[in-house]
């Protein structure tokens, strides 16, 4: 038997927040999710991103408690190009989401910038910056 990376789950505490976020971002989850203990949309290659709520992770664990600093998990996400990044930094900023690094050009080639989602998860925006001559 031999095991296989197949999801990321993350505990949410406002479902309707956190599927109307990643929705913006481009993840289709189904229609109705924001209104379930549990959602999942598929990622390309197969894997999931799946959200239960703080409530769901209760019922099976009762003494569980979600970190009070924030900064649960932190997921990267590819762009087109520098522009992208600096055109959905924005966005995400103007619609009232935390813009917690403005975009710049990164010493190791990237032009990145990062966001948090509704529970204070970090949400990485990237793009390879041009190489010289291009």
């Amino acid at each position: 038997m031999t095991a296989r990376f197949d999801a990321i789950g993350l505990v949410v505490s406002d479902m309707a927040a956190s599927v109307a976020f990643y929705r913006r971002l481009g993840f289709a989850f189904p229609d109705g999710a924001e209104n379930q203990p549990h959602a999942e949309a598929e990622l390309p290659g197969g894997l999931r991103l799946m959200f239960d709520t703080e409530e769901t992770v209760r019922s099976f664990l009762p003494e569980w408690q979600p970190p009070s600093d924030g900064g649960r998990a932190s997921l990267a996400l590819r762009c087109d190009g520098p522009a992208e990044v600096d055109a959905l930094y924005e966005e995400l900023v103007s619609t009232g989401c935390h813009g917690e690094l403005k975009p710049w050009d990164a010493f190791w080639g990237q032009r990145y910038a990062v966001v948090l989602d509704p529970d204070g998860n970090g949400v990485d925006l990237f793009a390879p910056l041009a190489a010289a001559g291009e």
